[in-house]
């Protein structure tokens, strides 16, 4: 049997499935590698189809420039909006790497086939651990409420507005450092004691050769440390995807 669909809904439909979709290629955690290209794809389209059932969007004019034009603009927005998502969520995993280089592990740096990319041990495993927290306390739902919202904000025939992204991304790219530091800060604080210890005993008894001894007891002293920071990260995580949702509502000005 037949079935007759408008163009304009098609056309309204793959406008707000494209920008869906250049969100979910970079926002964590959707952006995972082990996420296969056609769930992505699928999840891209059931995202746009509420947004669209809303009645909220129109489509712009049927001409091929304007379409073309339309479609450049979601696929730069959507993936302007998942950068600013991955910068704030990598502060967790920035804050492993600094525990890698501090403590020692950074020697055991592998490539992940997942992400695409490098990492040590506790780069990796602090990746791992947000991701989890993320899906299994349903923080998740509040970056997905501010990308839903940005669909109120910016038509499909629109785009962000470059100098607020460009104010947003500055100030994002700070919080990242700063957050990452505040999660490692207090492991750091402790191997930063750790090491000038080992150098007031070197310089006491220079016989001991008492920094042989360093890159064990700080592996020794990060491994027994790490549970601090292992216990803030739930809450570390639920922020950090609050303040997801309200760069992103930030971004497209509401």
């Amino acid at each position: 049997m037949p079935i007759d669909l408008p163009a304009d809904l098609l056309l309204t439909v793959m406008l707000a499935a494209m920008r869906a979709a250049a969100w979910l290629a970079i926002a964590p955690p959707f952006s995972n590698k082990a996420i296969p290209r056609t769930v992505k794809a699928l999840l891209s389209v059931v995202i746009a189809l509420p947004v669209v059932a809303a009645g909220d969007l129109k489509p712009p004019p049927a001409e091929t420039a304007a379409v073309i034009s339309a479609m450049v603009l979601q696929l730069v927005t959507g993936a302007a909006l998942g950068f600013l998502c991955l910068l704030i969520f990598t502060a967790v995993q920035a804050a492993g790497d600094l525990l890698d280089v501090f403590g020692g592990f950074s020697l055991s740096f592998a490539f992940d086939p997942l992400m695409q990319q490098g990492n040590a041990v506790f780069g990796k495993f602090f990746q791992l651990l947000s991701t989890t927290l993320l899906m299994a306390s349903g923080a998740y739902l509040i970056v997905l409420q501010g990308f839903f919202r940005s669909y109120r904000a910016i038509p499909l025939d629109a785009g962000l507005n470059l100098a607020t992204f460009s104010d947003v991304l500055a100030g994002g790219i700070g919080q990242m450092m700063l957050a990452a530091l505040q999660i490692a800060a207090p492991v750091l604080a402790v191997l930063f004691l750790a090491d000038v210890a080992l150098g007031l005993l070197t310089r006491i008894a220079p016989s001991l050769n008492a920094f042989s001894l360093g890159f064990p007891f700080k592996i020794m002293l990060t491994l027994v440390l790490v549970g601090s920071v292992l216990v803030a990260l739930p809450g570390v995580v639920d922020g950090l995807a609050g303040t997801a949702g309200a760069t992103m509502l930030k971004v497209v000005g509401l």
